[in-house]
């Protein structure tokens, strides 16, 4: 599972997810991408998940590149806790997705199968995403 080694704050503020991302917009690597259309958080098991379909549907051809890393923490109280008593202890990590980030990246492998991998990974996260190709054509929605 994909998290930061060491932080230099425990706890952090959910904070506000306005605006769409300006870096990691590109395909920089491969050839096929999985861009991001709405914001939300995308958690360190969706990414592992989604990476998992990926792996799974290229058959370990070509390589995959993951564009984006879980670095905030994301809290929650134990069930059934009163109010009160300060904040929860940290749950899970979490990745802030703007509209237009890159989250996967293939290549070295055909684009058939480049879009049914990027078409599996688009199931296991929980916004819409475009697949787009490095020449910028657009596929899916």
């Amino acid at each position: 599972m994909l998290m930061p080694k060491r932080v230099k704050y425990r706890k952090q503020q959910r904070g506000r997810m306005k605006g769409k991302a300006s870096r990691g917009v590109e395909v920089s690597f491969g050839e096929y991408g999985l861009k991001s259309l709405e914001c939300g958080y995308l958690s360190a098991r969706q990414i592992e998940a989604a990476r998992r379909a990926i792996v799974h549907e290229m058959k370990r051809r070509g390589k995959v590149w993951i564009r984006v890393f879980p670095d905030k923490p994301y809290t929650k109280r134990a069930a059934e806790t009163r109010m009160g008593k300060g904040k929860g202890a940290v749950d899970h990590w979490v990745a802030v997705i703007r509209p237009g980030r890159m989250m996967f990246e293939v290549g070295g492998t055909d684009e058939e199968t480049a879009i049914r991998a990027l078409t599996r990974a688009r199931y296991k996260l929980g916004f819409k995403t475009k697949i787009v190709t490095r020449e910028g054509v657009g596929e899916g929605s």
